[in-house]
């Protein structure tokens, strides 16, 4: 199977909610937050959200299945999953899970250029990111504290996930804080190095 529509997040997100049912789109970015999605699919642009669909018409990854006006609301065009979309779905499914992709996150990049700035304003800014994750770590601990007992836990192992990269780089981001704070990481100030 070849597409010429490139696998994302978005993308194989809205596939995975046509798998279930036919959608338009509004509904398709109201059960990515209702579902606690967002916290892996940006979907805070809604015309990020229309270009993905557009992109996987055209390809022929999903159909319109109809298109209703109703007086009270703007055209509405619901669309579903085809034979050829469920079949990307799962080949993407198989190589987001089982290959890792180089990702270009900012937080490494800015990790790289350090030495722009001194160690001082290093250390309150990481304190900043620091307070960042454990509210973060917070956040997913009571979301998955607060989901019900018969709620799967495959439905929502990305939190679990997420939890667990929190977790690990709180406790790096401390350790380093702890090393600028006590000396053991240091450099030189900007403008002593010229």
């Amino acid at each position: 199977m070849s597409t010429s529509v490139r696998s994302s997040p978005l993308a194989l997100t809205v596939l995975a909610l046509l798998h279930d049912r036919p959608l338009h789109p509004y509904a398709v970015q109201r059960l990515i937050k209702q579902w606690g999605k967002d916290q892996v699919v940006n979907v805070s642009q809604r015309a990020g959200l229309y270009r993905t669909i557009d992109r996987l018409h055209a390809e022929g990854l999903i159909a319109v299945r109809e298109t209703s006006r109703d007086p009270a609301y703007p055209e509405r065009t619901v669309y579903e999953l085809t034979a050829e979309g469920r079949e990307v779905a799962r080949e993407w499914m198989d190589q987001m899970l089982g290959t890792p992709k180089q990702e270009f996150p900012q937080f490494p990049a800015a990790l790289s250029y350090l030495l722009m700035i001194t160690p001082e304003e290093a250390l309150r800014a990481l304190e900043r990111r620091a307070g960042h994750l454990a509210e973060a770590r917070a956040g997913i601990e009571a979301n998955l504290a607060g989901q019900p007992e018969e709620f799967p836990r495959v439905a929502g192992i990305e939190s679990e996930y997420l939890l667990a990269v929190t977790v690990a780089e709180e406790q790096w981001i401390k350790s380093i804080v702890d090393d600028l704070r006590a000396g053991r990481l240091t450099w030189a100030a900007p403008a002593e190095r010229r």
